[in-house]
């Protein structure tokens, strides 16, 4: 197939999405909406005998300070065919367009799964005091054609470090927690969830625990649970400005992109989380709770009326986004792993994040500036 790239509509880029089973919710063309600092283009493959839209970009570009030159960078994408023989001839017409386009710099996260780990593996290896990182435990699953992606990749100049972050290191999640939902009942999913999470969740249902969908104008509780969230889990919280951007940029594009929930006890709301819809794929997005009314086991209980929620809306899986590698106890990040374990998915690991270096000066600029932050 010989392929050409252009510029296309946003209308063509989110009709192509729509054709999809699904893509990540950064590579839809509201995405560039809520990213507002970026300057954004929506890219398209076309088959030139065809004349038909077979692959789709969105790329941002941030523009470096002081000069008219860019990183470019395409989050969990660009959704093209990552297992097609001719890779290059995807990739090379990409490099030209976004190098005319000013950018020294290219950074894309192909949306490929290397392996997967099933709950048992994981739960086996925390319990072995020689295993310290997912990689050490067999996975359970392997697709050989993404050891290809990452050689064809290196072959053309792509670089990626030794951590799996390239240069300035990854910005998306490389291992991220899924819940398979594709030909399974719920009560199949249900009675995979270890001991625990079904104690929580009937502890939650006992206590009164009530699971609700809230709206835009419930943002502003969503923010104060973030907030107290930030300061006990040590990290900076995005402007309720930012959800307020997501919440209307996404769905004006689909009134189902975006969901937002709260688990209540006794009329408080104790916690709360994002969902987020693409097609058969649904992922819990941020996630934020009180530090009180935690013995009420509210995160449990709103995890399972997502889950469910998302099986109702033909969900293929339910992702839980971003964990750590790491399985060593004493490792900060360990509990979100544990909690993710619990759901009896699996643990994935992503080809990570990649770059291209247009301008080797500028980008060794770059990664040096990022290194300082």
């Amino acid at each position: 197939m010989s392929l050409t790239l252009r510029t296309i509509s946003r209308e063509q880029h989110l009709a192509y999405i729509q054709s999809l089973p699904s893509a990540s919710h950064m590579q839809v063309p509201a995405w560039a909406d809520v990213k507002a600092e970026w300057r954004s283009e929506n890219l398209g493959w076309f088959d030139e005998r065809t004349g038909e839209l077979v692959g789709a970009g969105l790329v941002l570009y941030r523009q470096l300070p002081k000069i008219k030159r860019y990183l470019a960078y395409l989050p969990e994408g660009p959704v093209i065919n990552w297992f097609a023989p001719n890779l290059d001839d995807w990739i090379q017409p990409m490099l030209a367009h976004l190098k005319q386009q000013g950018a020294f710099s290219v950074k894309m996260g192909p949306p490929v799964i290397i392996r997967r780990w099933g709950a048992a593996s994981i739960k086996k290896g925390i319990q072995d005091p020689d295993v310290k990182r997912l990689r050490d435990i067999e996975a359970d699953f392997i697709e050989p054609r993404a050891f290809e992606v990452a050689d064809k990749l290196r072959r053309m100049g792509w670089q990626q470090g030794e951590d799996g972050g390239a240069g300035f290191g990854d910005v998306q999640p490389r291992y991220v927690f899924q819940v398979p939902l594709a030909n399974r009942s719920l009560e199949e999913v249900h009675r995979d969830f270890n001991q625990l999470w079904r104690r929580n969740i009937k502890k939650a249902e006992k206590a009164g625990v009530e699971v609700v969908q809230g709206g835009y104008h419930d943002l502003e509780e969503w923010q104060r649970l973030y907030e107290i969230t930030a300061v006990r889990d040590h990290f900076r919280p995005r402007p309720l400005a930012y959800f307020q951007r997501m919440w209307t940029a996404l769905n004006n594009e689909d009134p189902n992109r975006m969901r937002l929930y709260f688990a209540r006890h006794n009329g408080v709301n104790l916690s709360a989380a994002t969902m987020l819809i693409v097609g058969g794929h649904v992922w819990y997005s941020y996630g934020a709770s009180d530090n009180i009314g935690r013995e009420v086991r509210p995160s449990n209980a709103m995890q399972w009326r997502m889950l469910r929620d998302a099986y109702a809306l033909g969900a293929t899986v339910y992702d839980l986004r971003g964990i750590s590698d790491s399985l060593d106890e004493s490792d900060h990040l360990f509990g979100l792993i544990q909690f993710k374990v619990g759901t009896g998915g699996q643990a994935a690991e992503y080809l990570g994040e990649w770059d291209f270096p247009l301008n080797k000066l500028l980008h060794k600029a770059l990664d040096i500036y990022m290194s300082r932050r």
